[in-house]
């Protein structure tokens, strides 16, 4: 069963990670998804980090069923909030781990 709900997990976090991915298309500082070794750096433009500040999109994050969504969602949340409110404020982190392990960093960036 703890390996069901990590890959339902994993895939739901994954889910949340394309969602990044589509937030940029169709703009010219588009989000951008960055391998790194064991795990992902992703670079939100703006544009996308004032979104996800005006729909509380952490919110939605922390509703997912792992052990780091919480926190995860919170940190996202807080960090568009004071980054969408300066002039080309964005928001960027990294995600390290297997799925039912996931550590990483996120900064509010101006």
């Amino acid at each position: 069963m703890r390996v069901v709900r990590s890959l339902v997990a994993g895939a739901l976090v994954a889910g949340a990670a394309s969602v990044f991915a589509v937030l940029g298309t169709g703009s010219a500082s588009a989000v951008a998804v960055t391998p790194l070794g064991g795990g992902v750096q992703v670079d939100l433009s703006p544009a996308d980090t004032a979104w996800v500040s005006q729909n509380h999109f952490g919110q939605t994050i922390a509703g997912l069923p792992h052990p780091s969504a919480a926190s995860f969602g919170e940190a996202l949340d807080a960090a568009a909030q004071v980054s969408s409110s300066v002039p080309g404020g964005r928001v960027t982190f990294t995600v390290y781990g297997p799925v039912d392990q996931l550590n990483g960093t996120m900064l509010a960036l101006q």
